[in-house]
């Protein structure tokens, strides 16, 4: 596709980030997912005891080849469904396209006799709820999380370099206790391993039941053989090599209900309101000076005014992970809720999954690309720190709790609320203390730089305290 003439930036501008998620969620991987589906549909028959077609080793060999689609099989496909081939008519039916393709390889090949078994008792919804699943399986553990890695690489090592590199916190945008950059890392580092824990954990529901969810047709037809158990097995049979695992829903209408769709699309707009956190926070670290941004050759940063280095990268990554969760919000409140057994208003909205994962996609990359191109700043942030030395406040009204004198808190409150104060002025106070020498002395070593807790310890600690 010529990208000027691209209707949407996923598939014009930003092509180059998104191309990977094509082998998964495009329309072209739609149908090849239903062929092989299909095709394991018609194998496993073949497998039953005592029923189903019996196939030689090559007819066998020939079916598994054949799930193996060219692009012009592909393309194939698609004029079956949209003007027809061959003597067929047009269906305007994609799965029936499929099914009429492999008839029709079938005939080519010789063997017009396995094609009496195709879509066998099935519903289109059987072929397409479990071709779903594999996509977005497959375009998770493929694209995604491999992408959601490289961000938790690039934030364990900035928590372990600036493990104890101190820094100003802010509370409602205030000066507050100290921090350090590597710990404000490690925040985020452990936030994403939550949740891509969760999201390589999430099992994804699938269902092999017939055109109201009853096996009606299959019992018809069978009525002695144990068909949840084939359909459980079927759906499992997906399963090998793979984290995110398919599991048999066994109770369903004519569709499955897309809660683990919703549940999988909640979990990936935690993580992306995660990354949007992150990029706002970088975001303020580069507008205050305490992280710098490398200069590319060439690049402008204003049309106007020449020396701006702007945080566009970030800025890229929070637009696109909130238009994805835009998507994905709707997807998860859409997709469970079909008027009684079914209706079609969930097929139009399922071919959309590959844009919100695209947003997804291009928020991740640009964020990771942010991140590679970004210096923080030790020095800068020591100096900021330096300039806010009220934040000790906190530890000294501590310690004068711990030695009994009452009253600490409030005559610090109003020595510092709303004053610029300098640690002159904070030793200054203590020697007013009606404390030992001891705790003055102590009191007077207290600085922003050190006063950092156990932040240094947080931030190295990389597998976020379990």
């Amino acid at each position: 596709m010529d990208s000027l003439s691209a209707l949407s930036p996923v598939d014009g501008r930003y092509e180059a980030i998104t191309a990977p998620l094509s082998a998964y969620l495009s329309e072209g991987a739609l149908i090849r997912y239903r062929v092989r589906v299909e095709i394991a549909y018609l194998l496993a028959l073949s497998n039953m005891d005592g029923f189903g077609p019996t196939f030689t080793a090559e007819q066998k060999q020939f079916l598994e080849n054949l799930q193996e689609l060219s692009e012009k099989d592909t393309q194939l496909v698609k004029d079956i469904e949209t003007k027809g081939h061959g003597g067929i008519p047009a269906t305007r039916h994609d799965v029936k396209a499929v099914e009429y393709f492999i008839r029709l390889k079938c005939k080519e090949a010789g063997v017009e006799d396995l094609s009496l078994w195709i879509h066998f008792a099935l519903t289109s919804e059987d072929t397409n709820n479990i071709s779903y699943a594999l996509m977005l399986r497959d375009a998770l553990e493929h694209v995604i999380l491999p992408e959601l890695a490289r961000t938790s690489e690039k934030l364990d090592g900035f928590a372990k370099t600036y493990a104890g590199a101190a820094m100003l916190a802010r509370t409602h945008g205030q000066s507050a206790s100290p921090t350090t950059f590597g710990k404000e890392m490690r925040v985020f580092y452990c936030r994403l391993a939550r949740q891509t824990e969760e999201l390589r954990k999430r099992p994804l529901l699938a269902k092999l039941n017939g055109a109201t969810g009853n096996y009606n047709a299959h019992t018809a037809a069978a009525p002695a053989l144990d068909w949840l158990s084939f359909s459980r097995e079927f759906i499992e049979s997906f399963n090998a090599g793979h984290e995110i695992p398919l599991t048999m829903n066994a109770v369903t209408t004519q569709i499955e209900p897309h809660d683990t769709y919703a549940e999988t699309f909640h979990n990936l707009a935690r993580i992306n309101s995660i990354l949007i956190d992150l990029d706002q926070d970088m975001w303020r670290y580069i507008s205050d000076g305490w992280v710098m941004q490398k200069m590319k050759e060439g690049e402008v940063g204003s049309s106007t005014m020449p020396h701006k280095v702007n945080p566009i990268d970030f800025e890229n990554s929070e637009g696109n992970l909130g238009l994805a969760n835009a998507l994905l919000s709707f997807f998860a409140s859409k997709l469970p809720i079909s008027r009684l057994q079914r209706d079609l208003s969930d097929s139009t909205v399922e071919r959309n999954f590959a844009t919100a994962f695209a947003h997804c996609l291009i928020g991740y990359g640009m964020a990771n690309r942010a991140l590679g191109n970004i210096t923080p700043s030790a020095e800068a942030m020591r100096d900021e720190l330096n300039r806010h030395p009220e934040v000790i406040a906190e530890a000294i009204q501590t310690i004068l709790r711990r030695e009994g004198v009452e009253g600490g808190y409030e005559t610090l409150k109003e020595l510092l609320r709303g004053k610029e104060t300098t640690l002159a002025d904070m030793r200054a106070f203590i020697d007013t203390l009606s404390v030992t020498s001891d705790v003055k002395e102590e009191l007077k070593k207290l600085s922003p730089e050190s006063y950092i807790g156990l932040a240094k310890e947080i931030a190295e600690n990389s597998d976020c305290g379990r």
